[in-house]
């Protein structure tokens, strides 16, 4: 509740968070957890600070990346590899709520900043360490990105072509899906502190994991059947029909499974005998006859724009969509009207588009209160707020030691 007594926007205000992971996974996590009103200090190296900021596409120095990635940050540029780094660490983290980190199993041990010494100097720390392989296991000290996440997880082997070489999706999903999975366990934890009386808690978060949780049928099917599921282009295996169809102009997705919807598909299309084909009226019918029904929806779209294709099928109630570039995202009013795309201000100067908060809370739904911020553009702030004198930053400053 505000001083007002109206309700805030932002859920998580007054929850404060140390993120010290870089790039995406960490650092993805965070910016969630500030999205919803989380005081997000955000600590990088003296210098360079984090590599994201250098990475794709650049404007006034900057990657337009960092501009939605850091936004509702704050940035303490604290040399963590000195000892009065390390001391000025654990000083924030004896008052804060949330510690995020990335680092690849054993960094924080070695300085100084092992949960075991984090839980005494504060009891209620909810610790968030994402990491390769996670924290024990054969595998843990070995480095690990989001791609070897994805490959190792099983999505790499049913992405692409059969029989081809694996793609990835394009972009760093099992970074993303590792700070999805850490963002509900620091949610869950806090709760748990809050409603139940716990203690804090490490939340252990292993990129492969992150992805393996979302591989659906993958396990057990090959526990029941011994069945390795395969690549299949487009098409979703087991699911019919359910592909991508070439257009006039394009390519459109349907989505015809469902038992009452694939009649519906069928009568759109002029193919009212498959439709009423009683082996086909469940889904195992239609799996075995997938080819023949995949050929007759292709045959119907090859003819049409995809345009043409989406009226059709949305007047027949049938899930279908076509292939979203970046520009038909940015022009889409959908996007719009559920402010899905924002205008943020740089600390540049410049004006740029992004993604919007997500998911959509209707009492609490978030908010953009700050851009990005520039390297260690708030570290006196930061310093001052566990009671350094000016003085004493200054010497720190002169040292090397913040920036």
């Amino acid at each position: 509740m505000t001083a007002s007594g109206t309700m805030s926007a932002n859920a998580l205000q007054g929850v404060r968070v140390i993120e010290m992971g870089q790039l995406i996974a960490g650092p993805f996590a965070g910016k969630t957890l500030g999205d919803f009103g989380a005081d997000v200090i955000k600590i990088e190296a003296p210098g360079a600070g984090d590599p994201l900021r250098n990475w794709r596409m650049m404007k006034d120095g900057t990657s337009v990346w960092w501009q939605v990635q850091s936004r509702n940050k704050r940035s303490l540029a604290l040399d963590l590899r000195s000892e009065e780094g390390q001391d000025i660490a654990r000083k924030l983290i004896a008052e804060a709520d949330v510690l995020v980190e990335n680092f690849r199993p054993g960094t924080l041990e070695n300085w100084g900043m092992g949960w075991d010494v984090l839980s005494e100097l504060n009891p209620g720390l909810v610790m968030l360490r994402i990491s390769g392989y996670g924290q024990t296991g054969p595998y843990r000290d070995l480095p690990g990105f989001g791609a070897i996440g994805e490959a190792m997880g099983g999505l790499r082997h049913l992405t692409g072509e059969p029989g081809r070489v694996p793609v990835r999706c394009g972009i760093s999903i099992g970074d993303t899906l590792a700070a999805l999975h850490g963002t509900i366990g620091v949610l869950t934890a806090l709760y748990h502190r809050k409603v139940n009386g716990g203690k804090g808690q490490v939340i252990d978060v292993a990129l492969h994991e992150a992805v393996f949780n979302v591989m659906e049928s993958l396990i057990p099917e090959y526990s029941a059947f011994g069945a390795v599921r395969e690549a299949a282009g487009s098409a979703l295996p087991g699911i019919a029909p359910s592909n991508a169809y070439r257009c006039v102009d394009g390519y459109v997705l349907v989505a015809g499974n469902g038992d009452s919807i694939f009649k519906r598909l069928m009568q759109a299309i002029g193919r009212p005998d498959l439709g009423d084909a009683t082996d086909l009226a469940n889904n195992a019918g239609r799996v075995a006859r997938v080819d023949e029904i995949d050929a007759a929806i292709g045959a119907w779209t090859a003819e049409r724009t995809v345009g043409d294709v989406l009226d059709v099928l949305g007047a027949a109630k049938v899930p279908a969509g076509k292939v979203y570039t970046a520009k038909d995202i940015a022009e889409d009013p959908h996007y719009r009207a559920r402010d899905m795309i924002l205008t943020q201000q740089t600390r540049e100067g410049y004006e740029v588009e992004v993604p919007g908060i997500v998911p959509k809370l209707m009492g609490t739904p978030g908010s953009v209160r700050s851009a990005a911020p520039r390297l260690g553009e708030d570290t006196d702030a930061v310093l001052r707020e566990i009671g350094l004198s000016e003085d004493q930053i200054a010497a720190l400053r002169a040292r090397k030691v913040v920036a």
